[in-house]
């Protein structure tokens, strides 16, 4: 790499295997000194975008902002956020890239996009120079989670638009590792997937939490020890927040014998591995050279200060096509600086992102992240391994059920002593009304009721809203 904007890597350098650092240096260097690096580049950034792009021009404009003016990172702190909503309405108006897009149309290498589930598909076109530097970022974080090139790397998610899998592929392949890009979606490809996960025994899955532990569950369907009888060593994870969650990574751990790493900000903002892990699972890391990160209170949309919890904000900081400054990702997550034992120095998100402003429920006055009611549900003994929230309304009052499977060793003892299940309903509403502070109605499920996914997994289901338009149906 070079001092140069946009940074041009070697795509032939590697560390030696014994060292646990990229590039040792800018990892571990006093955070006031990198923060100068970082300004330069987000300088760098802001001018690039100014001078390519009319959606960034007007935006600035209007908001009094001019790159040359941003002389300190409090000074980044009144540029104006930009929102999925405004990316929506700018491809609607400027289709199909938007006029973020500042590289012609010829140095497009590579299209990728939203799925359009929740509103109109968003467009990712993405320059073949920025698609060299992901490949390098993305190797670089992977080498820090303990990846290296003797690794065999089962990707285990849908190649399509997700932007997921082709991270997770073109960031094996710039650390040389050996990939193994199988793919999820087609009926009967789970089963098929195992049989070739032993004949050539990956040491590396990447994938959701979700379908890692539907592999497993599958695994002892056709009689084998997804820790004995598969070889991973390391898993990484990205798409749910599970692999950030205590109980969930201790399953995954446990369940297979690796190391369960956590990873992913946004497919806006690829290389989206920029939050990542490191070996030492203490969170992840906010790789502040590549994406610069901001937490801010979702109320007064000002930084928090560390040890708060608020929302991240990205900024690219090595993009030519299509580059994010101050995405506001909806996100929400706590961070810190305290010192992670690997010796790197960026801040950390300890609990990883565990929730969104929107998917966060208030129910009778409190904040309800049903990543707290996952925690609670996979530290118990007898859980079944799926669940599903839903919200309801009656009259002006808010009701929370939780449907749970239990094992099939609950499912057994049931059959001789019929207060089992009474008793595993009533410590669950315990145990969940202690995390959350909400009395939550409990609803157990025989094993294997719920449908499983091997995609992103939706366990939430507010049907507030619903009970809302019926009764202005009815006035």
């Amino acid at each position: 790499m070079n001092n140069q904007w946009p940074p041009i890597y070697d795509d032939n350098y590697l560390p030696s295997l014994e060292d646990p650092y990229w590039f040792r240096e800018i990892e571990t260097m006093d955070p006031k000194e990198r923060e100068k690096i970082i300004l330069k580049k987000l300088c760098s950034q802001m001018e690039w975008a100014y001078r390519h792009s009319s959606f960034y021009r007007k935006k600035w404009d209007q908001a009094g902002i001019k790159p040359e003016k941003i002389k300190t990172l409090e000074d980044f702190q009144y540029v104006p956020f930009v929102t999925k909503d405004e990316i929506r309405k700018d491809q609607a108006e400027n289709p199909p890239f938007g006029s973020y897009l500042c590289i012609p149309y010829e140095e497009i290498a590579r299209i990728h996009g939203t799925s359009g589930t929740t509103g109109k598909p968003t467009v990712f076109a993405i320059g073949y120079g920025d698609w060299q530097r992901i490949a390098n970022a993305h190797a670089r974080i992977m080498w820090g989670a303990g990846i290296r090139p003797s690794d065999i790397i089962f990707i285990g998610s849908f190649f399509s638009l997700y932007m997921g899998s082709w991270g997770a592929l073109v960031g094996g392949e710039r650390l040389k590792a050996k990939c193994f890009p199988f793919g999820a979606g087609v009926p009967g490809q789970t089963i098929m997937a195992l049989n070739w996960m032993k004949e050539i025994r990956p040491t590396a899955f990447y994938g959701t939490p979700s379908y890692a532990l539907y592999i497993a569950e599958k695994a002892r369907e056709q009689g084998f020890d997804p820790k004995k009888d598969l070889n991973f060593r390391i898993m990484f994870f990205s798409g749910e927040p599970g692999a950030g969650i205590p109980s969930t990574k201790s399953l995954i751990e446990e369940t297979f014998g690796c190391k369960c790493i956590d990873m992913g900000s946004t497919a806006e903002m690829t290389p989206w591995m920029t939050n990542g892990e490191c070996e030492h699972r203490k969170g992840m890391h906010l790789w502040n050279d590549i994406v610069y990160t901001e937490l801010v209170d979702p109320k007064t949309k000002k930084v928090v200060p560390y040890g708060s919890e608020g929302v991240p904000v990205y900024t690219h900081l090595e993009r030519t096509s299509q580059p994010m400054i101050r995405f506001w990702s909806g996100d929400l997550a706590l961070w810190t600086d305290e010192p992670c034992p690997c010796g790197r120095t960026y801040p950390r998100l300890p609990k990883g992102i565990y929730g969104r402003v929107d998917d966060m429920l208030v129910i009778r006055g409190e904040n309800v992240y049903p990543s707290a009611i996952e925690e609670v549900l996979r530290s118990m003994e007898g859980f079944g391994g799926e669940f599903r929230i839903i919200v309801t309304r009656e009259k002006v009052m808010d009701e929370l059920t939780v449907q749970a499977e239990y094992n099939e060793d609950i499912d057994r003892r049931a059959k001789d002593d019929s207060g089992v299940l009474k008793r595993f309903e009533a410590e669950m509403e315990q145990r969940i009304k202690s995390k959350i502070g909400v009395r939550a109605k409990i609803e157990l499920l025989s094993p294997k009721s719920l449908e499983r996914t091997q995609f992103k997994a939706r366990r939430v289901i507010d049907r507030r809203d619903l009970f809302k338009d019926f009764k202005n149906k009815s006035i």
